[in-house]
């Protein structure tokens, strides 16, 4: 790591937030409520355009491997993915049926979230540990920002008329090019060899670090409660059989402009106290905050209810993107974090496909209130098994490489 590639990292990072937010708010809001709205998607359409990221993360143990098995640098080969998503986005504009649809933005989120763990590698390598909280921090606020704008300029396009999605989503694809091309001109190196050919070898490290493997537990049980939730907000929202019968600009102020304008108040909060706060505290409030806005937006229909809630998903999030992208840094060897990442984000991938098409299918037989108070539930477990490990959260650092890591 020196000084000029964590200024150029930061430099390319801060103009790859612009799309970044743009993006988030194409995967968080407009995909799934242009299926809603214009082609009257049924529950499996929904579900599979909800779980096109976490197909991304299933598959990125997979990309991690090909990667450092080719010896690509690994912000080049994250590059290459983004392109591939541009054009995925460029299929579901051309979409002349739904099928069509669903199978380009399935593409192009998962691009984007495959190459997850390649990018915190990158962070691993070129922030200073002691900044990365508060460097990654500055680039969501960006990121923020931009999400929140694009709900906004994006809900009134659509307002004025459905039919306009066509152009929003070629303004999607070029925010994926433009994020593709900021990561091509970030340094980085290839991964470092790996022990054994398989693909999953990654996996073994879940078998031998007993604190990765109860974290991975833990948050399993929060990602299904919370994923089950995550794309029934815009359902919620959009759809008229739960009676909120609100328009499009409103579905996306709440599903898009609330919780990020708190996400981006509080981003820099969480990103300080990531550097500094014993982490399994940390991830804990973390997830009694999640718990509660679910309960609060889900088992209200009032407007007091929805903006409550919607602001405490926001909190919440924030703090849920540094931990979530950069906790691997603290525990991971050094030249492991991409497939320590890589890991966590395959099992966030499992919960991920899994989740929506339990949701989209379980809601029209518990509706929505049971369906948020079975998963604020499923938070809470998770909450009482990070407590177990508070005391280990303030050993948080980098761990030491095993003999055969050392060896390689």
């Amino acid at each position: 790591m020196s000084l000029a590639h964590t200024q150029i990292t930061f430099r390319y990072e801060r103009l790859r937030a612009v799309a970044m937010g743009v993006l988030e708010a194409a995967a968080t809001t407009f995909l799934l409520l242009i299926a809603v709205r214009h082609f009257e998607a049924g529950p499996t359409a929904k579900a599979l355009i909800a779980l096109g990221g976490s197909l991304g993360h299933l598959l990125s143990p997979l990309v991690v491997n090909e990667v450092a098995r080719r010896g690509w640098p690994v912000a080049r080969a994250a590059s290459c993915l983004g392109y591939m998503g541009a054009v995925a986005l460029l299929v579901a504009v051309c979409a002349p049926a739904l099928s069509i649809y669903v199978l380009g933005c399935v593409v192009a989120t998962a691009c984007g979230a495959s190459a997850i763990p390649l990018m915190t590698q990158v962070y691993q390598v070129n922030y200073p540990p002691e900044q990365r909280g508060r460097l990654f921090s500055k680039t969501m606020i960006i990121r923020i920002g931009m999400a929140a704008l694009a709900n906004e300029l994006g809900g009134r396009l659509l307002a004025v008329r459905l039919d306009y999605f066509r152009g929003l989503l070629l303004v999607f694809s070029a925010a994926y090019a433009f994020g593709a091309w900021c990561q091509s001109r970030i340094p980085s190196e290839p991964l470092a060899a790996s022990v054994g050919t398989h693909p999953l070898r990654a996996m073994r490290h879940v078998r031998d670090d007993r604190l990765f493997r109860l974290t991975l537990i833990s948050w399993m049980f929060m990602g299904m409660g919370n994923l089950m939730m995550y794309p029934l907000r815009v359902e919620y929202l959009a759809n008229e059989r739960y009676g909120l019968k609100l328009d499009v600009a409103t579905v996306a102020l709440l599903a898009g402009v609330v919780p990020n304008m708190a996400r981006l108040v509080c981003s820099p909060i969480w990103g300080w106290l990531f550097d500094r706060m014993n982490f399994f505290t940390l991830r804990a409030v973390l997830n009694v905050g999640f718990a509660l806005g679910i309960l609060s937006f889900f088992v209200s229909d009032s407007m007091t209810g929805l903006l409550m809630g919607a602001v405490i998903f926001g909190i919440s999030n924030a703090g849920g993107d540094v931990a979530w992208s950069l906790w691997v840094t603290k525990f991971a060897p050094p030249g492991r974090v991409a497939d320590y990442m890589s890991v966590h984000t395959c099992f966030t991938g499992v919960r991920g496909v899994l989740a929506p098409l339990i949701a989209f299918h379980l809601v029209g037989t518990m509706g929505m209130a049971n369906m948020a108070w079975m998963c604020a539930a499923l938070i809470g477990v998770s909450v009482v098994m990070l407590g177990t490990e508070v005391p280990m959260g303030r050993k948080a650092k980098p761990a030491t490489p095993t003999t055969e890591e050392i060896s390689e």
